[in-house]
Parts: C-alpha cells; sequence; structure tokens
C-alpha cells in the first residue's frame, strides 16, 4: 500500500548566506588575488534536487510553488505576496546544506487553493493523494483510496489540519480499494478536465499523479490482478502497471489523457529504481457511489 505517516520537520541546519553578485565578483577579479575568488557553484544532481524538493514540501510554508529545474541545476520556489522574510527562511533552513540549490522568486497576489487530480491530502497522521474529483446532482466529492479512507474521517488541504477539506463518506479495503470523501468546505474550488472512465487495456499508454513522486508514466501490462500484500490485506480485480509510485501517493489518479482509469492501491519498487503498481479501476467507484467525473 501506498500510504505515507507524516512528521513535523525540524531542520536544524545553519542558514545559508547567498553569494556575491556577479558584478560583485567581477569587480573582485580585477584587484585581488586569484585565491581570493569564490568559486561558481555548481549545479546540483538529481538526489539533492529531489531532496530539496521534499524539504520545501516539509517546510510546509502556504503560498508557495515549486519545481526541479534540471538544467539549471536548482529547485525554483515561487512566493506569493502572503509569504514573509521568515517563511522564506524557514525553507532554506529546511533544505540545510543544500540550500544554495534554491531559486526563490516572488509572485503577484495570492495562490489559492485548487484541488484537483493528485494533490497531496491529509488526515489524522497520514498523507494521502486526490484521485478524481466527482459529483452527483450538485454535491461534489472526490474519489482516493480505500486504505486512505479507512485511516481518516476528515481530510484536510495542510499537514496543520488548518484547511478543511471535507469528510469521508464511504470507504472500501480490503477486498477493493477505494473511498470517497465530500466537499465540506465551499471555500474550496474543485476542477475537472476528465470526460469518461473507460476499462483499461493491456498496452495501454499511461500516466499516474501522486503527491510524493509527482507524475510518472508507463504501461498497463495485466487486468483483472489479484495483489496480497506484506500486511496481509488482498485486493483484486486491480489494474497492472510498470509505472512507478511511492508511498504518499496512494490514491492518486491513473489517466490516459482526459480518460480516468484508475486509482493507485500499492505496488513495489520506488520511482528511482522501478516496481510494479497496481490500480483500483475507477469506474467501479462510479458506479458504487453512482457519481461521474466531470
Amino acid at each position: 500500500m501506498r500510504i505515507k505517516r507524516t512528521t513535523s520537520t525540524r531542520g536544524i541546519a545553519t542558514h545559508i548566506r547567498l553569494l556575491a553578485a556577479t558584478v560583485g565578483l567581477l569587480s573582485a577579479t580585477a584587484v585581488a588575488a586569484p585565491s581570493a575568488v569564490a568559486a561558481p557553484v555548481q549545479p546540483f544532481g538529481p538526489a539533492q534536487l529531489a531532496s530539496v524538493s521534499d524539504a520545501v514540501l516539509g517546510a510546509d510554508v502556504g503560498g508557495t510553488a515549486w519545481y526541479v529545474d534540471q538544467n539549471s541545476g536548482r529547485v525554483v520556489v515561487t512566493a506569493d505576496s502572503t509569504v514573509s522574510p521568515a517563511a522564506l527562511a524557514k525553507i532554506r533552513k529546511a533544505a540545510g546544506a543544500n540550500a544554495a540549490a534554491l531559486r526563490i522568486e516572488r509572485t503577484a497576489g495570492v495562490l489559492t487553493p485548487l484541488l484537483a487530480a493528485g494533490n497531496a491530502i491529509y488526515g489524522g497522521s497520514y498523507r494521502c493523494s486526490l484521485g478524481f474529483n466527482v459529483v452527483s446532482g450538485s454535491t461534489y466529492y472526490f474519489l482516493t483510496a480505500g486504505h486512505c479512507g479507512n485511516v481518516a474521517g476528515t481530510w484536510y488541504t495542510n499537514s496543520g489540519h488548518t484547511t478543511l477539506i471535507g469528510a469521508t463518506v464511504s470507504s472500501s479495503f480490503p477486498g477493493t480499494d477505494y473511498a470517497l470523501v465530500r466537499y465540506d468546505n465551499t471555500s474550496l474550488s474543485h476542477t475537472g478536465g476528465f470526460s469518461s472512465a473507460p476499462n483499461a487495456f493491456v498496452g495501454e499508454a499511461v500516466k499516474r499523479t501522486g503527491s510524493t513522486s509527482g507524475t510518472h508514466g508507463g504501461t498497463v501490462t495485466a487486468l483483472n490482478a489479484t495483489v496480497h500484500y506484506s500486511d496481509g490485506s488482498t485486493v483484486k480485480g486491480m489494474i497492472q502497471t510498470n509505472v512507478c509510485a511511492e508511498p504518499g501517493d496512494s490514491g492518486g489518479p491513473l489517466y490516459d489523457g482526459a480518460k480516468a482509469i484508475g486509482i493507485t492501491s500499492g505496488g513495489s519498487g520506488d520511482c528511482k529504481t522501478g516496481g510494479t503498481t497496481f490500480f483500483q479501476p475507477v469506474n467501479a467507484a462510479l458506479s458504487k457511489y453512482n457519481v461521474h467525473v466531470f
């Protein structure tokens, strides 16, 4: 199963001072001995960038967005107008010895909550991923994994549990692996983007998105698989793929363009070495709860 217990990040690394501006370095070279000139910062490797990206997530600073820029070897963090200098210092502290890999940029306005497929959701001491937004009449819900729904009756957008999403309405695991959560916070928007939920087929090119590892692609390798997990639980009727997944990706969506295919259940391996991952067919959950994607 791909469920992750959350913990609070308390970095103890000292604050890293930024290097002098390029123009200052050029001026220094004209009058100082070569030994006085600082060496240029080298790009950071993929493992370091992944660690820094995780650290930004763990800092839990609202009003920020970030991505890994492999070309420059930096994690680019965009901070909105609500993010204070102290909050930015918290992000740098969380990054520790790799804080120089951060490139922080400002944007005007406020980054407002917008829940969509693959976003992190927090319940109790766990983090999972939002699968698909769905609707029945005028009531909006989202689907996630049943083993996530089993451990939390209420879900939030952040690990501090200050922004409510809503309550778990129903959950099914083991046997099947899906849960339905109702949007109780009317201030939250909820996007769709999916037009259908057909059966998967072997060889189908698919993508999966989760709150831990982001988006990865692969193919469907088998249908109607039975999985007996190491904790003793068993699920049936699963879609088997070679798309990687990691703890915390549970509940995230498997899709083919605008076609909703499955809900992340569990598997083996990780997104560094690869692995086999299993998905609950989403159309079974739609039928069970009498809801539809949009």
